[in-house]
C-alpha cells in the first residue's frame, strides 16, 4: 500500500510542500521560543501568548476557512497561504518587541487556518479511503521528522548565524512549498459526492458550518473523539506551553534543552506514525486513550523529577519527549484518519473546520490556564493538574468505550 501511495505524484508533492514548510515552521518557532523565554526573561503569561497568537485565528477563523475550502480551489489556497506566510516571517526577522512577534504570529496562524482545512481536502481528493491510513501515518512521520530536524537545524544556525537567518530560511521554505503546491496535477477525485444536494445552491457560512456540525453529530465515534480530542489538547497545551518554564526551574538546565526535548517528541512521534504506517487494521479509541495514559505518565514524571532536584536533565528529559511525541500521535493519527475515512470529499473542509475550530480553541485556553496556575501556584502544579487529568481522561474512555464503539 505504500508502495502504491508513493507511486501517487500528487501526494508525494503534497508532502514534499509539508516536509518543506513544516521544517520551516520549526526553524522559527525554536527559535521565537527561546528567544522569549531564555534572553527576553519572558513571564509564562507572556510566554503562553506566543502560543496563543499562533492559536488564536483558527478558533476565529476555522470555520470559515473550511467552508472556504469546500467552495474554492484548495490548491490556489494554499498557495496563497504560503506565499502570505513567506512574507510574514521577513517581518518577524526584523522584530524587536514581543509584541510585534505577537503580531507577527497572530497573522502567520490566520493564513495556516486557511492551509490546514484546504490541505486535508486535497489529500481526500488525491488519496483513497483504503489508502487514507497509511497517507496520514505518512503524514504524521513527516511531521515527527522536521519536528526532530527543525529544532537541530535552528540551534546550529542560531549558534552559527544568530537568529535572522533562522527566519530568512524559514521564509525560503513557504515559497518553495507554494512552488511543488502549483505542481499539484489535477484532482483524481471529484470534490462533490452523487448525492450531493447542495451542488447548486448557494448557502451562507452560517449554515454551512451547521451542516458540518450536524455531519459530525450523526456520527458517535467523530462527535464524542472531538471532545476527547479537545480536552485532551487542552490538557497538553497547559503543561506543553510552560516547558521553557519547567525547565528553568532545573538547577542543572542546558540553553539547549528545550531543542532536545522538542528533538525527542519528534522521535518518539516518528516511531508511532512508523507503527501506525504498517499496522493499518487498528481500532482508534483504544489507541487513543494509550495516548492519554502516555502522556500523563510524561508530564507528570517531568514534575516529579524537577520537583527532587534529578540531575541529567539532558538525559532523562528528552525520554520523557519522547514517550509524549509517542503517546501523542496515538491520539490524533487514528482519529483524524477516521475523520477522513468517513467524511464525504465534499464536506471535509467544513467538518474539519469544525474539528480544528474546537481543537484550537482548546491550545487557546489551554496555555493561558497553564500561564495563570503558573504565576498563581507555580509550574509545578500545573504539570501534576495536567497529568492527573490527562489519565482521568484514559479512565473515562475506558468506561464509555463500549457505548461509543456500538
Amino acid at each position: 500500500m505504500i508502495k502504491r501511495l508513493l507511486k501517487n505524484k500528487g501526494f508525494v508533492k503534497l508532502m514534499l510542500a509539508q516536509m518543506i514548510s513544516s521544517i520551516g515552521d520549526w526553524l522559527s518557532l525554536v527559535a521565537v521560543v527561546t528567544l522569549a523565554g531564555l534572553k527576553w526573561n519572558a513571564s509564562p503569561l507572556e510566554v503562553s501568548m506566543l502560543f496563543l497568537c499562533l492559536a488564536a485565528p483558527m478558533a476565529l477563523f476555522g470555520p470559515i476557512s473550511g467552508i472556504a475550502a469546500d467552495r474554492f480551489n484548495r490548491k490556489t489556497l494554499m498557495v496563497l497561504s504560503d506565499m502570505f506566510r513567506a512574507g510574514l516571517i521577513l517581518l518577524l526577522a526584523n522584530a524587536h518587541t514581543i509584541w510585534i512577534v505577537y503580531i507577527c504570529l497572530f497573522a502567520i496562524g490566520s493564513f495556516s487556518s486557511v492551509f490546514i482545512p484546504a490541505k486535508n481536502g486535497q489529500l481526500k481528493q488525491i488519496v483513497s479511503d483504503h489508502e487514507m491510513k497509511s497517507a496520514m501515518s505518512i503524514s504524521s512521520i513527516i511531521d515527527s521528522c522536521t519536528k526532530v530536524l527543525g529544532p537541530l537545524l535552528s540551534g546550529i544556525f542560531v549558534a552559527a548565524f544568530g537568529t535572522k537567518p533562522v527566519f530568512y530560511i524559514d521564509s525560503l521554505t513557504f515559497v518553495i512549498s507554494a512552488i511543488l503546491l502549483l505542481l499539484l496535477p489535477t484532482t483524481v477525485r471529484s470534490p462533490l459526492g452523487k448525492n450531493h444536494v447542495e451542488k447548486n445552491i448557494k448557502t451562507s457560512f452560517r449554515t454551512d458550518f451547521s451542516i458540518g456540525f450536524s455531519y459530525m453529530k450523526t456520527n458517535k465515534f467523530l462527535f464524542i473523539g472531538m471532545v476527547f480530542l479537545g480536552t485532551s489538547l487542552l490538557l497538553i497545551q497547559l503543561a506543553d506551553s510552560q516547558l521553557i518554564v519547567l525547565i528553568r526551574e532545573l538547577p542543572d538546565a542546558s540553553p539547549d534543552l528545550f531543542g532536545y526535548l522538542v528533538t525527542g517528541s519528534g522521535i518518539g512521534m516518528f516511531f508511532s506514525g512508523l507503527l501506525l504506517t504498517k499496522k493499518t487494521d487498528y481500532s482508534s479509541l483504544p489507541l487513543m486513550i494509550i495516548g492519554f495514559l502516555g502522556l500523563g505518565a510524561s508530564f507528570g514524571s517531568m514534575a516529579l523529577f524537577t520537583f527532587l532536584n534529578t540531575h541529567l536533565s539532558i538525559v532523562w528529559m528528552p525520554i520523557l519527549g519522547f514517550l509524549a511525541g509517542f503517546s501523542t500521535n496515538l491520539i490524533f493519527v487514528p482519529y483524524y484518519a477516521s475523520v477522513q475515512i468517513e467524511t464525504p470529499v465534499y464536506m471535509t473542509g467544513r467538518v474539519f473546520g469544525v474539528i480544528h475550530s474546537i481543537a484550537t480553541t482548546a491550545t487557546i485556553l489551554g496555555p493561558l490556564l497553564g500561564g495563570w496556575l503558573s504565576t498563581v501556584f507555580g509550574v509545578l502544579p500545573a504539570f501534576i493538574i495536567s497529568s492527573s487529568l490527562l489519565i482521568l481522561l484514559a479512565f473515562t474512555g475506558i468506561l464509555t468505550k463500549s457505548k461509543i464503539e456500538k
